[in-house]
């Protein structure tokens, strides 16, 4: 009867009760008959300083584990030396008549990935040194060598400054950073060269009482959950690692079995040896390599050329000046910016060559690889080719992205969406230092795809891979292209599902390389199946892709005609390939199991391509490898047009005109959020605000909040202040027909007051905006706002919670020619600066939003042939007169840039944090104006009113749903750009985990502090009857004796605060700086 492993108790104690196995007729002088009872003792040797007392704690508890089987054995380490001296040294220590069991511990950690090859080389040299002595002075001894790495999450550290090794810098000095997959494949590289050691020494078996074991595959800690500021592992991740060291040590079996939990492997009667290559391959079984990698199915050679003969390829007979008019002959640039899918790792790479994954093959990448022809190799230059035959940015061959071959495949391997942005800066720069390049000129298409390796250690940090997050990182390399590149269309390609990839790693027949899978893509691979950690990120999964969509369709990039950003979602439901017996097809993965084959990178590039040809409308959505994808030609119509390729792309051989647009028959919104009731006790707390908190709602502004025109159907009615339906103050009907900030805080409150209604001038409830009004008139609304809600019998001054809406600024830069000195930024928000302390003074439990001021700019695009639209001249001259390109106009727009900056200089100065019943918060949804676009790329003036300048009622309406999501947005992650476009579902809704309205505090701790810090100025504090006041003798001494002990308990709270709030800030005033240093 074999021996009975029980559940471990602990994470220190493993018991074991043996029974002793029949004796079989093997002598006992040889290794190859080894078993767990004639081990007496345990040693090791090339232990890393970092984790040496990790390492000998796992040591300690093999031989607590083997106590069980031999109650005498013990642990011996040498002195930390060099691999040879230690050598030596258990050598002069170690008793020949015992048996002993080593571990030979090469760390991967500690070489420099700069020269990977002659680091290995060099380790691999000392590995053999070391044997060499060992095998010569010791006898009756097992070695296991084991490749070593402690490290694995500092390569790709959230913060973004851990462990960076600059091994590699291109033209630009831009450095690289080693990442998780060359760590990865690094611990490949040594493992493979260990096991041709290994091999060709014949693991040192001349003699039956010495052998050399190469453990199958690298061990490592898994560090993911750990806290960056502990220095050991815990003991969970000890016994995690103790557990594969001493699984990796027994002969592998046809039906191992583990008890329940954490189970230790059990030997058999049929394999009751320590592992050997001597036992190993007696038993029967086949050790697996590298080289020899057994494939269990057949694998037909698949065809990877495309035939494809396409009746037009010319190019326009004139080269366009429109993004929208753009043929694929047109195209002269390709460039590309990613990852490893892009830089082309092991794509060329034969399927049983691990190693070659380290390879990037970008001459084969899909999206912008130039090696070969379109009848051998699929890509999409190879495609484009059949277009243009002098097509120029291809890369060719193998090497990084700094090497010439990769010209403008800028793509790294490894990279997230955080490194998005200097791929661009360097791919601009190649472009404008290569002669052959007509920048100006010649029209690029580049294609994105990011996203997999920030999915890939998603787990480690959620908030810092965030779909919010990930798309302003991708959204920052965007805008630079925008910015700098002309003649360009970018094709942003969706994020397929990663979880596709599990698929792999499931079924042990396919030999597929897991262990290093689990190095790469942790998040992925690591979790359990139904899992919540899974769970999570298919969540994040299909996050990361939404928010790309949300990104295009804003519109943001649509802006310049010879410019945009189309979304190419092939990849966003992917058919994953199967063979006949419904095993994953491998054929269509590298080495690894986890890049792409080139048969893969074929199919992409064709997708690619026919998502390009497809309209906006009707793009594929799903990428089946299995049945393969048919590479299509453009359709023409009657004149040889054809049809091209931006969102503007519609199928020529049917010629279309465009249908009246018929407008919805109000501006109203759904709503469906659930949590919408009020705290259990009303908070003293801004930071813990509720929208149901919210009793009295108010706004300052101009003819913007006074409603100016909104409704308005011809001239005459301009003038109408059409009050009731203003997007911050507004209150008439209901949020289904009327889309207005009050109107959506009465579904959480119905009892707010303060709206206004219908069409009148003020006064009309709390909406104090005066048409035409400037930043100098805010402090007199204030003061009038101030009067009426001290003196209202529907308010209750001192507990209702107030919400102040504030947007003004348009007619300070609109005349601000014509009186540079007092409507200068520094007047502006001296001006709003004196309001807001009026209100920081004298009004308790108040929030308010200060809506960023609006790019005017962009208003000059706003033009009609009507009488209306002529006032545009007289009601903003500054902006609208300049001529295109004059100093004049960039004046302007240095100014309108200005007066945002210090909107929020003035907000983030920590002037209104020290009172916890009151803040103020900046709403950006301004920042980036974008003039919502209608039929062929022309301003949709149904957004404005007839003057072609304020808005009407449906530009209200997008207006309030943009304010209402940005407050429930964190501030650093506040959407920065309106998305006009009509959705009756676009109103967001408070979450369980974050139910409070978000203000600087709060967006940094999850959980606001309900401390209530000092409320009171120096010169006094906030009575009841709204003024600020001295205090009775006979109070000051109950109030010192309160204060001593309250302070006591919070003192170190306050500091805490304190403390945060002013790195925030600092943090907010450098970021100020820079904006600052670019106007």
């Amino acid at each position: 009867m074999g021996p009975i492993c029980l559940q471990e108790t602990s994470s220190k104690s493993m018991p074991i009760f043996p029974e002793s196995f029949p004796q079989l007729p093997l002598p006992l002088s040889s290794v190859h008959c080894l078993r767990l009872g004639d081990v007496s003792v345990v040693s090791a040797l090339g232990l890393s300083p970092t984790h040496r007392s990790d390492v000998t704690t796992i040591l300690h508890g093999l031989s607590g584990i083997l106590s069980n089987f031999n109650p005498t054995v013990k642990t011996l380490l040498p002195e930390k030396g060099t691999l040879l001296q230690e050598a030596e040294n258990l050598a002069l220590s170690l008793n020949n008549n015992e048996w002993k069991l080593l571990f030979l511990f090469v760390p991967a950690d500690e070489h420099c990935l700069c020269q990977a090859t002659s680091a290995v080389d060099t380790a691999v040299s000392r590995v053999e040194e070391a044997l060499d002595k060992l095998h010569e002075k010791l006898h009756r001894t097992l070695v296991h060598v084991v490749v070593w790495s402690g490290q694995m999450e500092d390569e790709i550290d959230s913060d973004e400054g851990a462990h960076e090794f600059q091994h590699e810098e291109d033209i630009n000095g831009r450095s690289q950073k080693i990442t998780r997959f060359e760590r990865a494949t690094h611990m490949a590289l040594l493992q493979e060269s260990l096991g041709n050691l290994l091999q060709r020494r014949g693991w040192w078996s001349v003699r039956e009482d010495f052998t050399v074991v190469l453990q199958s595959s690298p061990t490592y800690i898994d560090s993911s959950s750990n806290s960056k500021n502990e220095s050991h592992m815990t003991d969970s991740h000890l016994s995690d690692t103790l557990f594969e060291l001493w699984t990796k040590l027994l002969q592998p079996m046809k039906a191992r079995s583990e008890l329940k939990g954490r189970g230790i492997s059990c030997l058999s009667q049929d394999s009751p040896y320590l592992l050997t290559q001597g036992n190993f391959s007696s038993q029967g079984f086949k050790p697996r390599s590298h080289k020899s990698l057994h494939i269990p199915y057949f694998q037909p050679k698949p065809m990877l050329g495309t035939n494809l003969s396409c009746a037009y390829k010319s190019p326009s007979p004139i080269v366009p000046t429109s993004v929208h008019t753009l043929r694929p002959g047109d195209i002269k640039v390709v460039g590309a910016l990613g990852d490893s899918i892009t830089a082309g790792n092991g794509v060329g790479a034969a399927q049983i060559n691990l190693l070659g994954v380290m390879t990037e093959y970008r001459g084969l990448s899909w999206s912008i690889g130039g090696d070969g022809t379109l009848s051998a190799v699929t890509t999409l230059p190879n495609i484009l080719r059949q277009f243009n035959p002098s097509l120029i940015g291809v890369s060719t061959g193998v090497g990084k992205a700094t090497s010439k071959k990769a010209f403008l495949n800028q793509a790294v391997a490894g990279a997230e969406s955080k490194d998005l942005v200097s791929q661009a800066r360097a791919l601009i720069a190649r472009m404008k230092g290569d002669s052959r390049i007509n920048f100006q000129n010649d029209w690029k298409v580049i294609t994105v795809i990011i996203g997999g390796n920030d999915l890939c250690t998603y787990c480690s940090n959620t908030t810092f891979y965030s779909a919010t997050n990930f798309a302003n990182r991708i959204r920052d390399a965007l805008d630079i292209l925008q910015q700098e590149v002309p003649r360009a269309l970018v094709n942003l390609v969706e994020i397929f599902y990663v979880n596709e990839v599990r698929k792999l790693h499931q079924d042990p027949s396919l030999g597929c390389p897991t262990w290093l899978v689990k190095q790469i893509c942790p998040c992925v691979v690591k979790p359990a199946e139904g899992s919540a950690e899974l769970q999570a990120l298919a969540s994040a999964n299909r996050a990361y892709q939404s928010s790309l969509r949300n990104l295009v369709n804003s519109g943001r990039y649509n802006t310049c005609s010879d410019f945009t950003v189309v979304l190419q979602p092939f990849l966003r439901n992917i058919v994953f390939p199967v063979l006949s017996n419904g095993k994953p097809d491998r054929s269509f993965f590298a080495a690894d199991c986890f890049h792409f084959s080139q048969k893969s990178h074929t199919q992409l590039a064709r997708a690619l391509w026919n998502n390009m040809l497809e309209p906006v409308s009707s793009k594929a959505t799903s990428l089946n490898f299995t049945a393969g994808v048919t590479a299509k030609c453009p359709s023409s119509s009657a004149n040889s047009s054809m049809a091209n390729l931006t969102t503007m792309s519609t199928n020529l051989t049917t010629p279309t005109t465009a249908s009246p647009v018929t407008l919805p028959p109000n501006w109203g919104s759904d709503f469906s959020c659930t949590n919408t009731s009020p705290s259990d006790e009303v908070p003293t707390s801004v930071h813990r605000l509720r929208p149901g908190d919210i009793k009295v709602v108010a706004s300052l502004g101009d003819s913007i909040t006074a409603g100016f025109g909104a409704k308005a159907k011809h001239i005459l009615q301009l003038t109408n202040e059409e009050r009731g339906v203003s997007w911050s103050i507004g209150g008439d009907e209901t949020l289904e027909t009327v889309t207005t900030l009050p109107n959506i805080l009465k579904k959480f409150n119905p009892n707010v007051f303060g709206f206004s209604e219908g069409r009148s001038k003020r006064p009309n409830g709390l909406n104090m905006a005066v048409s035409g009004a400037k930043a100098s008139h805010i402090p007199g609304q204030v003061r009038d706002l101030t009067d009426i809600l001290k003196n209202s019998t529907s308010v209750d001054f001192m507990q209702d919670w107030k919400l102040v809406t504030l947007f003004i600024g348009g007619n300070d830069l609109c005349s601000y020619c014509s009186d540079r000195d007092s409507l200068s930024p520094k007047n502006y928000i001296g001006h709003i600066r004196e309001a807001l302390d009026i209100i920081y003074n004298e009004v308790p439990r108040v929030l308010v939003n200060f809506v960023e001021i609006l790019q005017i700019e962009d208003l000059r695009k706003v033009k009609s042939n009507t009488v209306g639209c002529t006032l545009q001249m007289f009601l903003c001259p500054c902006f609208l007169t300049p001529e295109e390109n004059s100093y004049d106009l960039y004046e302007m727009k240095r100014v309108n840039r200005q007066m945002q900056a210090e909107m929020e200089r003035l907000v983030y100065s920590g002037r209104y944090d020290n009172r916890e019943d009151f803040a103020v918060v900046v709403q950006p949804f301004f920042q980036n104006s974008i003039v919502p676009m209608g039929e062929e790329k022309k301003p949709d003036l149904t957004y404005f009113s007839v003057d072609c300048f304020h808005f009407s009622e449906r530009g209200h309406s997008e207006m309030a749903i943009a304010l209402w999501n940005n407050m429930l947005e964190p501030v650093g992650s506040k959407k920065v750009y309106n998305n006009f476009t009509h959705d009756r579902s676009k109103i967001r809704c408070p979450t369980q985990a974050h139910p409070f309205i978000f203000t600087l505090l709060n967006s940094m701790d999850p959980q606001p502090t309900s401390v209530v810090l000092t409320t009171s100025k120096p010169d006094g504090s906030l009575t009841p009857n709204g003024v600020w006041g001295s205090v009775p003798s006979w109070g000051a001494a109950v109030l010192a004796v309160c204060s001593l002990l309250i302070g006591i308990s919070v003192t170190a709270l306050v500091i805490h605060f304190t403390e945060r709030k002013k790195r925030l800030r600092n943090l907010k005033v450098e970021s100020l700086k820079m904006k600052q240093s670019k106007l």
